[in-house]
């Protein structure tokens, strides 16, 4: 690699190691604190219903990441994708600051909850517009034969960013008292991000614009309304890419924010060895992820894809069977062996998102399909996997309901026709079919 083939891969790692980061230090406290803080009274009565709450909080946002992505995915298509990921980095890491400094229900009453939520609508918000940008400028700067291992790049940025919020909520858990940790000890993760994105922004504002968009800016004019030609050329694709992440991105939930809640509360296994466990998990994850990449350069991406699923799907009676021993080695080992899976149909997505759209409307294609398949899988799944507990008194319902989205997503990618290599510029034809629809006369 050259030194700005590193720059462009360490713009996009950094920048989404960051933003994730943020993200999951949210969907990890809501398990472990935001009930008793800032849902008080609903905590004193029903504990179980402040919890649920509370997992209901972290999906919201997801509801706003398509609003977030059609903002950045029009001004990503129009003036670049530099520019997008660096305004997202900052939305988010002021979103996270000001959550480390909100005051709780004891204080503020009602208005804290109420403040909790709008800040994470501002996370949903910027997430939103985030992985698409990031995706894109790592492929379109790949190597033809090397785009899905560059596109893994930002893909690792979720266990990375898993590894650094559950490390330091374990740190934090350690070394404080549980009243310590209640007290002020959970706040200190959501101010570290501030270091965090002094860096990112340092980072990402060394990297080279995608040398595909410098392309679709010097051969043609830019897109007025890409939403209007992505859904009027490539509404099939939107809901394939969609239907396609929804079972990775609910199975990546459980690992996010409930399995640490199910492991304390339901299994009574000690906050400080699920953190841990959680962090042994993701570094399976963040391997496999890559390996993902790697192989879809290899055996292509609908395959490598195929076996993903096939390896969840098969996983979640067992991983339950293990995790209900209640031992906290064969808890751990259930994560680890289900990161295979969640690796191997993560770390295709960004070579093979970027391959099934055109350069002129990329940005808003893959950011919006994301958007949507994560409100669709990883949304509401530590919701629905908590009322699926209390409802059922079993935690294989949430195995098979994972295993029913692993179905879905595995026939919508079974649909797509394998894209691996496909042309990422623009083709005269393109050039001339983009230009008379923007210049009719």
């Amino acid at each position: 690699m050259t030194r700005d083939d590193r720059k462009v891969l360490a713009g996009t790692l950094a920048g989404t190691t960051i933003e994730w980061y943020d993200f999951f230090i949210y969907a990890q406290a809501a398990g472990l604190v935001f009930g008793p803080l800032f849902l008080a009274p609903v905590n004193e009565q029903a504990p179980g219903l402040a919890t649920l709450i509370s997992l209901a909080t972290i999906g919201i946002s997801f509801l706003f990441r398509p609003l977030g992505a059609i903002i950045a995915g029009r001004y990503g298509d129009r003036l670049g994708r530099k520019r997008m990921l660096v305004l997202t980095l900052l939305l988010m890491g002021a979103a996270t600051m000001l959550i480390g400094l909100l005051p709780t229900y004891e204080t503020i009453g009602v208005a804290a909850p109420i403040a909790l939520i709008l800040l994470r609508i501002l996370q949903g918000f910027s997430a939103g517009g985030e992985w698409g940008g990031a995706a894109l400028l790592s492929v379109e700067h790949a190597p033809r034969d090397r785009r899905g291992l560059w596109g893994s790049y930002p893909q690792i940025g979720v266990p990375i960013g898993l590894i650094l919020a559950t490390g330091v909520l374990w740190i934090m858990s350690t070394i404080t008292t549980p009243e310590q940790f209640l007290a002020w000890g959970w706040r200190v993760p959501f101010l570290l991000s501030l270091t965090l994105i002094i860096i990112g922004y340092l980072v990402r504002r060394a990297v080279e614009e995608s040398p595909v968009f410098k392309e679709l800016q010097q051969r043609t004019k830019t897109s007025s309304a890409p939403l209007r030609d992505l859904f009027r050329h490539n509404s099939k694709n939107v809901v394939l890419t969609a239907l396609i992440f929804v079972a990775n991105n609910a199975a990546g939930y459980l690992l996010i924010a409930y399995f640490i809640s199910y492991g304390t509360t339901a299994l009574g296994l000690s906050r400080q060895s699920v953190l841990l466990a959680t962090v042994v998990g993701s570094v399976g994850w963040l391997i496999f992820t890559l390996y993902g990449g790697v192989l879809s350069d290899r055996i292509g991406r609908v395959r490598t894809f195929q076996i993903g699923y096939a390896l969840v799907f098969v996983w979640m009676i067992p991983l339950f069977f293990l995790m209900e021993t209640r031992n906290i080695w064969l808890f751990a080992t259930a994560i680890i062996v289900l990161t295979v899976g969640l690796g191997l149909s993560y770390g295709p997505m960004s070579a093979m998102y970027a391959e099934m759209f055109p350069v002129s409307v990329r940005y808003s294609g893959v950011s919006i399909g994301y958007a949507l398949g994560a409100i669709l899988g990883g949304a509401f799944a530590p919701t629905i996997a908590q009322a699926l507990v209390e409802g059922t008194g079993s935690a294989f319902s949430v195995g098979a309901y994972i295993m029913v989205l692993c179905v879905v997503s595995l026939v919508a990618v079974s649909v797509v026709k394998e894209p691996k290599g496909t042309d990422l510029g623009l083709t005269e034809r393109a050039t001339r079919r983009i230009t008379s629809e923007r210049d009719p006369l």
